[in-house]
């Protein structure tokens, strides 16, 4: 039930008067996996008042929910939770029984079908978009994340960051919100440990960096997929213009420390995690101490 309220509160059920029968019809059914009712109150809605942008984004529900099964799968990982260790002749782990999550695809199709319509009607709800770029993540369709991340990044220069959210509400943070969110789903690519989704990264961050070229953190995360390769100085290029922006980031002077130590460019390195240690901060300052004395070994 806790994980069911959460996905509603990401993607934004209506809380408007005049639909707020439909609404909370909807929600009970949703709590009793009651599919069945579920469509018949959408299409009720759909029936009432079509053009309610809430309809879309319960109709996303209905679908993204519907799709999503748990099933026992033989795997050579070992999976999240519980799971069986399997062992062979010699004792050692041949593979796992354990929970797997599937997304059944014409469910998936359906809920994208869904939120793509209440997109094309009503192109600045950013609850919309980014309750599509969650289901994207889920289901590890990274090239449609990707360009769904890049198509709103795109449109915030459009409408200048003029966002609405659940029930038409306005966002006066519209550009921060849009920011801190797509850093969320960078970590989010990054955490995958896939290599070549790297490059997803970077096209997101210097999406980014074509309308906001002083987004740090975009600077930064480009900085990243350079490192991650081997790439250092291009690495670096990218980071020295982050420490112009803000010379006093510590991220981004941790970043480059750590890039020149990479490099095998001690002095450097040094260099930088002593400006790290000049900020104060406690948390990077105990690290760049550690740093130091691992470089003058």
């Amino acid at each position: 039930m806790k994980k069911l309220i959460l996905f509603f509160s990401i993607i934004g059920l209506s809380q408007l008067a005049w639909s707020q029968d439909f609404y909370n019809e909807f929600l009970e059914h949703c709590k009793t996996n009651d599919t069945v009712s579920q469509l018949k109150v959408l299409k009720q809605w759909k029936t009432s008042n079509p053009n309610d942008p809430e309809l879309y984004t319960s109709f996303f529900n209905y679908y993204f929910l519907k799709s999503k099964q748990e099933v026992i799968a033989l795997t050579n990982d070992k999976p999240n939770g519980d799971g069986l260790a399997l062992k062979d002749s010699l004792n050692q782990t041949a593979g796992y029984l354990g929970g797997q999550i599937i997304y059944n695809a014409k469910d998936i199709q359906n809920a994208m079908e869904a939120i793509d319509k209440g997109i094309a009607l009503f192109p600045d709800r950013l609850d919309m978009r980014f309750g599509k770029v969650y289901a994207l993540g889920q289901t590890k369709n990274w090239a449609a994340f990707t360009s769904e991340i890049i198509k709103t990044v795109k449109h915030s220069s459009q409408n200048d960051n003029r966002w609405t959210w659940t029930n038409d509400e306005n966002r006066e943070d519209g550009k921060s919100l849009l920011l801190s969110s797509i850093q969320t789903y960078q970590v989010q690519l990054y955490n995958t440990g896939d290599d070549k989704l790297l490059n997803n990264m970077r096209t997101i961050a210097e999406e980014i960096l074509n309308y906001y070229p002083n987004h740090v953190e975009s600077l930064s995360n480009v900085a990243l997929t350079y490192m991650v390769t081997g790439a250092y100085d291009k690495g670096l290029e990218s980071l020295f213009k982050a420490e112009k922006i803000n010379s006093k980031d510590a991220i981004v002077l941790s970043n480059i420390a750590h890039c020149y130590k990479l490099k095998g460019d001690a002095k450097k390195s040094i260099v930088y995690y002593e400006k790290v240690i000049a900020l104060g901060d406690t948390q990077y300052k105990n690290y760049a101490e550690q740093q130091i004395a691992e470089l003058k070994q």
